[in-house]
C-alpha cells in the first residue's frame, strides 16, 4: 500500500525514527486543503511512546480542522538539526515521514493529558500549567495514528 524507500541504503531503523520523534520540537503536518490543494503547517507535537501516536493541539476551528473533517489521511514530517563530520561543510540530517490518520480528540480528560504532555515537552514550569489548562475549552486536540513510517539519513552534499 505504501511505497518502499527508493534510496534504501539511507534508511534508518524504527528506533532511530522514534528518537527523532522524541527529541524534536516540531514538524510539518500536511493534509488535503481547500479545493484539493496540499496544506502543510509547522506544528509542535507530543509523541507518546506508550501507544506510538502523535498528538497536536490548536484552535477548534480553521483550515486544519476543516481539512481533517473532509479527509483524515495526513502526512507528518520531522527532521533533526543534523551534524557535520569533522572537516566537512554538509549537514547529515535524519528525517522521518509518517503517513496516517488524524482524528479529533473529543474526550476532555484525554485532551487535558495531551495538553499537559505538550506543555511539559517545552517547559517544566508547573505553576503555569494550571493557567494554560484554563484555555482547554477553546483547544482542539488531534491524534495521529501512524500507518506507515520511514526515516532516512541524508548528507546534503
Amino acid at each position: 500500500m505504501f511505497r518502499e524507500m527508493r534510496r534504501f541504503k539511507q534508511q534508518v531503523s524504527e528506533e532511530e525514527c522514534r528518537r527523532v520523534l522524541r527529541e524534536q520540537p516540531r514538524g510539518v503536518l500536511s493534509m488535503i486543503g481547500d479545493n484539493g490543494y496540499p496544506y502543510g503547517i509547522p506544528l509542535s507535537y507530543w509523541y507518546c511512546e506508550e501507544n506510538g501516536k502523535i498528538y497536536f493541539h490548536g484552535a477548534r476551528t480553521g483550515h486544519k480542522i476543516d481539512a481533517v473533517k473532509r479527509c483524515s489521511k495526513v502526512s507528518f514530517c520531522v527532521y533533526d538539526e543534523g551534524y557535520r563530520k569533522p572537516g566537512e561543510w554538509a549537514l547529515n540530517i535524519t528525517s522521518v515521514v509518517i503517513f496516517g490518520r488524524l482524528r479529533l480528540v473529543e474526550d476532555e480528560e484525554e485532551a487535558e493529558r495531551i495538553c499537559t504532555e505538550l506543555y511539559r515537552k517545552f517547559t517544566d514550569e508547573e505553576e503555569k500549567l494550571e493557567k494554560e489548562l484554563q484555555a482547554l475549552p477553546r483547544v482542539q486536540c488531534l491524534e495521529l495514528t501512524v500507518e506507515h513510517m520511514t526515516g532516512k539519513l541524508v548528507n546534503e552534499s
